[in-house]
């Protein structure tokens, strides 16, 4: 039997919404009247208040969820305003917004080499069931957070969810995450591109980067403490868990494995030796700020961020990581260059373990949906009229032996009601998968739900059409809009619906949301047919 949702899009369930947008709209770090006091933190006062970055959970399993803060009263400083001691944190976790209820407390303690970054791995917790949660440091009260567990295995509720990624801090104001808030997912899937490494004016005039382009720790850390500043981000992130993965711009443009965009010591400094430098600060100060496990905690420039997510019998997630493990790109990365080093059988995208890790998660899978959320274009992208393949190297397309595996091991094994989650190219689109996308023909293995942008690019177009070429060179490809936004998503055993839901502005504040278009694949039947 499936639990029932301790709360339901009704008036109790948009109060909590709302409780929880006034908090952070508010940077409040007091609770409301009526709520029961939390239990006292060790002693020990911290300076001003050290909740400015909100709260956030992350990585739900049926049993528990990861917690995350970080104590800085001063964000944008070099150690966030904080004393260089460890600070114990409290931490509770409720059924209920006032905390009437709470079920589970712990102690956790921020220290100056995490930059009082907290990661409570909490367990114990009700399989797909509705909890809120605050921490304590010294006196201050964090605001309040909702999260969710994942489903029971065995059992198959519908599972709602949504998927994000490229949101540039420059070009826009993240109006689509308020939104999503408002949705009330029971996840959020954060693809890539989380924020942008540039130096302040260099991408736009909306807003302004702190600092020149991130090189050091603490350049990572304070422009991740810059976006976690943001209201609509933060609103989000204090409703839903997060999935997170990364894609390029949390490290540096295009890069590949150990290999920077820029290879000229006279074009940013990246020589092998700094740039190894540079991406063992980048992903530090990336697993500081997310809600991850502290097992996943970066080792010299390594960190494992590919993982699997069951949500019972409806869905089984596996997240890639299409960066750390990659050979470089070919032919210099250049755009619709096609050529045999496309298909060069030592390039890898995934590498080799990871290649075999998702292999077996596929085969493993007793889920309904067989869910692949990843950064980039997975699909055949042809902007060269004629016989010439194209293709955008930075994607799949650099990488067609891995594309081809990938595809192979799905039509060989039978792996139903695959879907691709995809990020990176600032615009949306839908595609159907084939092993060959040259025969429309063959036979129909999946589908590819690619989400636009948060603010990337700007506001976009009104735009549904990318050129005659696209539609004849890409007969898979099912709709396209350069509007920015989101895709909303709700999984059951026996369908998968896709909105995409959209923005017409994001240079100024305060845009409405509406569906573009809306999709639906019915379980069972390969690809994506209008709702």
């Amino acid at each position: 039997m499936t639990p029932p949702r301790t709360s339901s899009p009704n008036s109790l369930e948009r109060r909590g919404f709302l409780g929880i947008a006034g908090a952070v709209g508010a940077g409040a770090v007091l609770l409301g009247t009526g709520a029961a006091p939390v239990a006292s933190a060790a002693p020990g006062r911290v300076p001003g208040d050290p909740f400015q970055l909100g709260v956030a959970s992350g990585d739900p399993h049926p049993d528990g969820v990861v917690l995350w803060t970080r104590l800085a009263p001063k964000p944008l400083d070099d150690d966030g305003g904080m004393p260089r001691r460890p600070v114990a944190v409290r931490w509770e976790i409720a059924l209920d917004e006032r905390f009437r209820k709470v079920v589970k407390r712990g102690v956790e303690h921020a220290v100056p080499a995490e930059a009082h970054t907290v990661h409570a791995d909490v367990r114990g917790l009700r399989p797909h069931h509705e909890y809120y949660y605050r921490f304590r440091a010294g006196d201050a009260i964090s605001p309040v957070g909702r999260t969710r567990t994942a489903p029971a295995p065995g059992t198959a509720p519908t599972v709602d969810f949504a998927f994000a990624s490229c949101a540039n801090w420059e070009q826009g104001h993240f109006t689509a995450y308020r939104h999503m808030a408002a949705d009330r997912p029971d996840v959020v899937f954060h693809l890539g591109d989380y924020l942008y490494e540039y130096a302040a004016g260099v991408n736009g005039k909306v807003r302004t980067h702190h600092g020149d382009e991130m090189n050091t720790l603490a350049e990572y850390r304070a422009r991740h403490a810059q976006y976690k500043t943001d209201p609509d981000l933060m609103l989000l992130h204090a409703t839903a868990p997060f999935v997170v993965t990364w894609d390029d711009h949390e490290t540096d443009n295009n890069y590949a494995d150990l290999s920077p965009e820029n290879t000229d010591a006279g074009q940013g400094n990246d020589t092998a030796a700094h740039f190894a430098a540079r991406r063992r600060a980048a992903y530090q100060a990336y697993w500081e700020h997310m809600p991850l496990r502290r097992f996943r905690k970066p080792v010299d420039t390594a960190l494992p961020l590919y993982r699997r997510l069951e949500f019972g019998a409806t869905a089984t997630f596996s997240v890639l990581d299409t960066r750390q493990y990659r050979t470089n790109q070919p032919y210099g990365d250049k755009w619709q260059v096609s050529g045999p080093e496309q298909w060069d059988p030592k390039a890898t995208i995934l590498g080799d373990e990871q290649h075999a890790w998702l292999e077996r998660s596929l085969s493993r899978s007793r889920s309904t949906w067989n869910v692949l959320p990843q950064q980039i274009y997975f699909a055949n992208w042809d902007a060269v009229a004629g016989p010439d393949d194209g293709g955008y190297n930075d994607g799949w397309d650099g990488y067609r032996v891995s594309r081809d595996r990938v595809l192979g091991y799905v039509e060989q094994r039978r792996v139903d009601n695959f879907v691709v989650l995809t990020g990176d190219v600032h615009n949306n689109w839908t595609n159907d998968l084939r092993r060959d996308f040259e025969r429309p023909e063959t036979r129909l293995l999946g589908s590819e739900f690619v989400t636009t942008s948060i603010t990337s690019g700007g506001d976009g177009s009104a735009t549904h059409d990318p050129g005659q070429v696209y539609w004849d060179e890409n007969p898979h490809t099912k709709y396209y809009s350069s509007r920015r936004g989101y895709v909303r998503c709700s999984a059951s055993r026996d369908r998968y619906t896709a909105d995409y839901r959209v923005v017409d502005y994001v240079t100024r504040p305060g845009a409405p949301v509406r569906t573009d278009k809306s999709f639906v694949i019915e379980a069972g039947v390969p690809g994506v047919q209008d709702a």
